[in-house]
């Protein structure tokens, strides 16, 4: 059973774009570490190629530290998405196995495209919340839609650009740590598929 008790189950960051919240996801990270929490799941690093127009998306295991390229190297002037589907449920494959009842945290680097048209970490997100984990997952403005399908109630959301300070004052503006008054909200019932 997690230690942390956010205000619904999932929280969403929303953002314009995911790299956005790389930042806050390493720095919430960092602090509940630091306070003794689990954290499981991936921080996403985007590694410059000389001479590609796109960066190589690589997903860091927080709990082992394995990075997993998730993009194809489709040459340098490919257009598109270039997500590997394969590596991002070899990903997932290992998230899930680090997910286990002294799990604080499941952090999800993006609810994406692949997420949006329902595949990708959709079904993390669950076994997540299955197992009382709560969850922090970058969404991306284009996907709000596709995301509060999935999500409904269970989600409470906060703008990327209204979060400000250090890490336990993020992780307190995310509702993963209480307030200076530690007064707790009821959960959110309900996740739709």
């Amino acid at each position: 059973m997690s230690q942390l008790t956010p205000a619904a189950p999932i929280v969403a960051i929303l953002c314009s774009d995911s790299r956005e919240v790389d930042f806050v996801a390493e720095l919430v990270v960092r602090t509940l570490t630091e306070a003794g929490m689990v954290c499981a799941g991936f921080l996403q690093r985007d590694v410059p190629r000389p001479e590609r127009s796109r960066c190589d998306m690589l997903l860091e295991n927080i709990s082992s530290g394995e990075a997993v390229g998730i993009s194809e190297d489709r040459g340098p002037h490919a257009r598109g998405c270039r997500l590997d589907l394969g590596e991002l449920m070899r990903a997932m494959a290992l998230a899930r196995a680090a997910l286990g009842p002294g799990t604080d945290l499941l952090v999800v680097n993006k609810f994406g495209k692949t997420e949006a048209e329902g595949g990708g970490f959709r079904p993390l997100i669950v076994d997540a919340i299955e197992q009382s984990v709560p969850v922090l997952v970058a969404v991306p403005w284009r996907n709000i839609d596709s995301w509060r399908v999935f999500a409904g109630e269970m989600a409470v959301e906060i703008r990327v650009d209204t979060l400000s300070g250090d890490g336990l004052a993020v992780c307190r503006q995310l509702g993963l740590l209480p307030d200076s008054s530690g007064e707790e909200e009821e959960r959110a019932p309900g996740l739709s598929a």
